[in-house]
């Protein structure tokens, strides 16, 4: 991890204890299970993760069974589930030799998780858990994509960074403007219905990003193996921030 991250870990610690949770989640009252999206869960395997409707009951069915709120996980997961979709995999790459323009394939999917992914029911709100600023916002519509996308700019101590919240309803994004500010607390945004949401289960995924560069509205919650050390860099681990990972049972 470089230094620049490694201060902005320091600085979400520091301040960790003055931060709103994300969700409602009493954790004396109520349970969170861990999901594992990856191939070490043989219940996936038998799923048409495709099919959201089916993906769907798979995550309602592991909630019930663990009697919980919500599922969680996902951080640095090397996950199975975006086979899904067509996003996340190998593409045609141009490479320039000379005056010609060959085409070779990206034999490396997109597999490698940047955020944390909440699971629970359509609907469920979502709070700002620090002050900041609207940095951007988008509906990002592919199958598979995040949907309704909202990213806030924030500041601990001169350090600046990033948190994006992707899979929320469109109303939510059409009643933010660019710089707008944010209070510790205020509800942003909503768990979005499949329709909204990039065709997905209703979740949050929640991602901490040290730099945006020029992107807007958008950034990769999903990289290739090869990638993993550099966007690891730029992305923290966001349970720093949501403090729920450990109580996931």
């Amino acid at each position: 991890m470089n230094t620049q991250v490694n201060v902005l870990s320091e600085r979400i610690i520091a301040h960790a204890h003055t931060f709103r949770r994300v969700v409602d989640f009493d954790p004396l009252k109520e349970k969170l299970v861990h999901l594992d999206l990856t191939e070490h869960n043989a219940e996936l395997g038998n799923i048409d993760l495709a099919d959201t409707s089916l993906f769907e009951s798979f995550i309602k069915k592991n909630l019930k069974a663990a009697k919980a709120k919500f599922g969680i996980g996902g951080y640095e997961e090397d996950r199975v589930l975006y086979k899904r979709s067509k996003l996340f995999s190998a593409f045609p790459s141009p490479v320039f030799s000379g005056s010609s323009v060959e085409i070779i394939e990206q034999v490396e999917n997109r597999t490698i998780h940047l955020g944390i992914d909440i699971w629970g029911d359509e609907g469920t709100k979502i709070y700002a858990p620090l002050g900041g600023m609207v940095h951007s916002f988008a509906y990002n519509n592919n199958f598979g994509d995040y949907g309704a996308t909202l990213i806030l700019m924030h500041q601990l101590d001169t350090v600046t960074f990033y948190t994006l919240y992707g899979h929320l309803s469109l109303e939510d994004i059409a009643r933010v403007t660019e710089f707008q500010y944010i209070v510790r607390g205020q509800v942003i945004g909503h768990f979005g219905s499949p329709e909204e949401n990039g065709n997905w289960p209703p979740h949050l995924h929640f991602q901490v990003i040290k730099d945006m560069r020029t992107n807007k509205g958008d950034y990769p919650g999903v990289c290739t193996i090869a990638d993993r050390k550099k966007y690891l860099s730029n992305c923290p681990d966001p349970d720093l921030v949501l403090n729920m990972m450990q109580y996931a049972q």
